[in-house]
C-alpha cells in the first residue's frame, strides 16, 4: 500500500509537533516537515526514531514496526516555495516533492504577545509566507486537501472590549460585508490568509478548510506564552504569583491535543474554505487561571498583576457550536486536567534548570 503523503509547514513548532504526533498514530503515512527551527526543535528531540538517513538537506526518519516515515527539510518555507516557484528549489534539494494528500499550513511568525506588539513589521512577514504558500499550492503543488491555520486574532477587536465582548462566531468575519479591524499585523495577516484561501477555492478549485484557534496551550508549549509561564511560577511555589497586566483579561483556553484533532476534522471534511472556531466557549481570566493552578498545586499564594507588559484585548471567547454540530468535534481535556499536565511538565523544566520569570 502506498503511504499517504502529508506536508506540515512549521511542523517543528508547538502546534506542528503535536499535530505530527497525532498523525503518526495512523498507519501508512509519510509526513514531510518544512521548518527553519526559528522557534521549534529538531524532530529527534521530540520523536523516537529507529534510523535516520540524510541526503542533500532532507532527513528521513524511519519508525520501528511501522511503514510511517518523517522527512524533515530544515529551511524557511517562504524561501523554499519562492525557489520552487522560480524553478530553483528542486536542484538545490535534489528531491522532487510529491503531490500531497493533505497539507497543514502552520508556518508563521510566532512568539506570543511580546512579539506581536513589539515587532509588528516582523510579524507582517506572515503576509509573504501565506501569499507564497497559496501561489505554490494553486499554481504548482495542487494538493488534494489543505488546512489553513488562521487565528482568533482575525476577529474585530471592537467585539473584544471589556464589558462589551461577545461570543465570537464565524459569521463575524464576512468578506462580502464591511470588515472590522483585526488584532494588529498578526490579525491582518491571518485575515488576508483567509481571503487568499477563498481565492484558492474559487479560482483554483483547491479543497481548503480554515481553523481559528483560540488560546491553545499544552505541556510542552514554550514559556514565553502565558499558560506555561504561569504554570512554571506556580510549580516553583512562588508567592505572589505574577500575571501580565491586571489579570482581568479573559481568554478561551483549549488544550493542544483537542486543537489538533479539530485540525484533522476540518482538513478532511471541509473543502469550500469554511472557517471553524477551535475553543471551549468558556472565558477564564488570567487571575482565575493562576488561582486554579495554585489550588491544584496545593499551596497558598496571592496573585498580582504586572504593569508595563503587553496584554492584548480585554476579552476573547468563541462560540464553538459550528465545529461541534458539523463534525462532532468536542473538547475532551478539561482546563483542570490541562493544568495538572502543565504543572507536571513545569516541574520537569524546573529540575532541568529552567527558572520562572
Amino acid at each position: 500500500m502506498q503511504n499517504k503523503k502529508i506536508l506540515v509547514t512549521g511542523g517543528c513548532g508547538f502546534v506542528g509537533r503535536n499535530l505530527v504526533k497525532l498523525l503518526l498514530k495512523e498507519k501508512n503515512i509519510d509526513i514531510w516537515i518544512v521548518d527553519d527551527l526559528s522557534t521549534g526543535t529538531r524532530p529527534e528531540t521530540w520523536l523516537p526514531f529507529l534510523t535516520c538517513s540524510k541526503r542533500l538537506g532532507v532527513n528521513t526518519y524511519q519508525f520501528p514496526d511501522s511503514s510511517n516515515r518523517v522527512m524533515f527539510i530544515k529551511k524557511c518555507f517562504l524561501t523554499l516555495t519562492l525557489k520552487i516557484i522560480n524553478k530553483e528549489g528542486y536542484n538545490q534539494l535534489n528531491v522532487m516533492l510529491p503531490r500531497f494528500d493533505e497539507v497543514y499550513h502552520l508556518a508563521s511568525i510566532v512568539g506570543g504577545r511580546n512579539v506581536i506588539e513589539k515587532k509588528p513589521l516582523y510579524v507582517g512577514l506572515d503576509l509573504a509566507i501565506d501569499s507564497a504558500f497559496f501561489m505554490w499550492a494553486g499554481e504548482i503543488a495542487r494538493p488534494k486537501r489543505i488546512l489553513y491555520a488562521s487565528s482568533s486574532a482575525a476577529y474585530p477587536v471592537n467585539y473584544q472590549k471589556a464589558g462589551r465582548s461577545r461570543l465570537l462566531r464565524e459569521e463575524n468575519i464576512q468578506f462580502s460585508k464591511n470588515l472590522g479591524i483585526p488584532d494588529l499585523t498578526y490579525g491582518w495577516s491571518k485575515l488576508t490568509g483567509e481571503f487568499l484561501a477563498k481565492i484558492g477555492v474559487e479560482k483554483y478549485g483547491l479543497s481548503i478548510g480554515i481553523v481559528r484557534p483560540f488560546s491553545g496551550y499544552g505541556e510542552d508549549q514554550e514559556p514565553v506564552y502565558p499558560f506555561p509561564a504561569i504554570a512554571l511560577r506556580v510549580a516553583a511555589r512562588l508567592s505572589p504569583v505574577r500575571v501580565w497586566g491586571s489579570g482581568k483579561q479573559t481568554r478561551d483556553f483549549i488544550h493542544i491535543q483537542d486543537a489538533c484533532e479539530a485540525c484533522l476534522a476540518v482538513c478532511r471534511n471541509e473543502s469550500k474554505g469554511g472557517a471553524y472556531n477551535i475553543g471551549s466557549g468558556i472565558a477564564t481570566s488570567f487571575l482565575d487561571l493562576a488561582k486554579r493552578m495554585i489550588k491544584i498545586e496545593g499551596y497558598e499564594a496571592d496573585v498580582v498583576g504586572t504593569l508595563g507588559k503587553p496584554v492584548g484585548v480585554a476579552e476573547r471567547i468563541c462560540d464553538p457550536k459550528k465545529i461541534k454540530n458539523k463534525f462532532g468535534w468536542k473538547q475532551k481535556i478539561s482546563l483542570d486536567e490541562g493544568i495538572r499536565r502543565a504543572l507536571s511538565f513545569a516541574k520537569m523544566r524546573l529540575n532541568s534548570g529552567i527558572k520562572p520569570e
